[in-house]
């Protein structure tokens, strides 16, 4: 995915309104709900919305991607595309989210039902009153990487240096960059999608994940090395997608439905990804089939689906263990207080004894 602005706006962009300034432009007397839907409407106006049509009634779930649709997103795609969702009764949107988009607003203000988010905001979100929950993760480890030039030897090196960053990658692992390295904030730069500051500027460093940026930036004629933060220690699952708790409680079995036919759309996607990549390919074109080629290879060479613990228990599998080791990290940082119900940010009941593997 070349991560530039298209120049029809994507779904998902938020016109950089503060949430401050949308309590100026809708009143004193507008609730916190009203104010976030006013965003949540300004990010999802325009096109890009994937939708199953199922001939008889079903369960409507919206789902927020966590950037512009990239073959890392195939599954849900191809849940759609094979009618996998609609068999499961559920009538299921994507949304494409991007690089400026505060997904979990958006969760909060009822304008999705599943967001495609990261564990620590997730987790960070629970002592603050947020009432989210991952119910299941899209990978095994996370893909994020640093991206530098061949002269930078670590991550350590680049102490100091701009890095360009997402909004959500400044409430995940920018937190863990920050406590692991000793980064600082007046590092951090806006990271919009668009590599051409990378480009100009050879001391830049860019926040990006291994199937995309690394490609497209070589792709782009620049020579680059990309350090994958799982391989430093950093420990959460990759694109968790995570519900509000009053959506488990109010219909557990659409949510249970959704989560299993997501992990069929995993298994029938990495056996033949033709019909996901087809459909994302109809919402961005740029998603190219060398590029969608490379990314399904990356997956499967770092068994980012099926690895670790997925190799027995199947693919989506999260085990308590492991949250406990984010949860340890977190306190140990100061990013949550060693009081907050860290597991309250996730549940296992979804995953737990589907055994879907490769």
């Amino acid at each position: 995915m070349l991560r530039t602005c298209p120049a029809k706006r994507p779904i998902g962009i938020i016109a950089n309104i503060p949430l401050e300034r949308l309590t100026m432009l809708t009143g004193p007397m507008s609730s916190r709900r009203n104010v976030l839907k006013l965003a949540a409407g300004a990010a999802l106006a325009s096109g890009g919305v994937i939708r199953s049509r199922p001939a008889r009634a079903a369960t409507r779930m919206r789902v927020l991607l966590n950037f512009y649709p990239e073959a890392s997103h195939g599954y849900l795609y191809q849940a759609v595309a094979t009618g996998i969702y609609n068999k499961a009764g559920l009538d299921v949107e994507i949304k494409p989210g991007g690089p400026q988009v505060n997904g979990m607003q958006l969760l909060i203000g009822g304008e999705v039902d599943v967001v495609m988010s990261a564990a620590i905001t997730v987790t960070s979100g629970i002592e603050r009153g947020v009432p989210a929950t991952i119910i299941m993760p899209s990978f095994q480890i996370d893909p994020q990487v640093l991206v530098a030039r061949p002269d930078v030897n670590s991550i350590a090196d680049l102490k100091g240096r701009k890095i360009l960053v997402t909004t959500l990658g400044r409430s995940s692992y920018w937190l863990w960059l920050k406590s692991r390295f000793g980064f600082t904030d007046d590092q951090l730069g806006a990271y919009t999608g668009n590599l051409q500051p990378f480009i100009q500027d050879p001391k830049i460093a860019l926040g990006g994940v291994i199937e995309s940026e690394p490609y497209n930036l070589r792709r782009a004629g620049v020579d680059v090395k990309a350090f994958l933060l799982a391989k430093e220690g950093y420990p959460p699952y990759g694109y968790p997608l995570a519900t509000l708790q009053s959506t488990i409680s109010r219909d557990r079995d659409a949510v249970k439905r959704f989560v299993h036919a997501s992990l069929e759309g995993w298994k029938s996607f990495m056996a033949d990804p033709t019909p996901g990549l087809n459909l994302l390919k109809s919402v961005r074109p740029e998603a190219t089939d060398d590029w969608n080629a490379y990314s399904i290879k990356t997956l499967k060479d770092y068994k980012f689906v099926d690895g670790g613990d997925a190799q027995e228990q199947g693919i989506g599998i999260m085990t308590d263990e492991r949250w406990k080791k984010l949860a340890d990290f977190m306190i140990e940082v100061g990013i949550i207080k060693p009081t907050t119900d860290w597991k309250a940010a996730y549940t296992t009941e979804f995953v737990k004894g589907v055994g879907i593997k490769l």
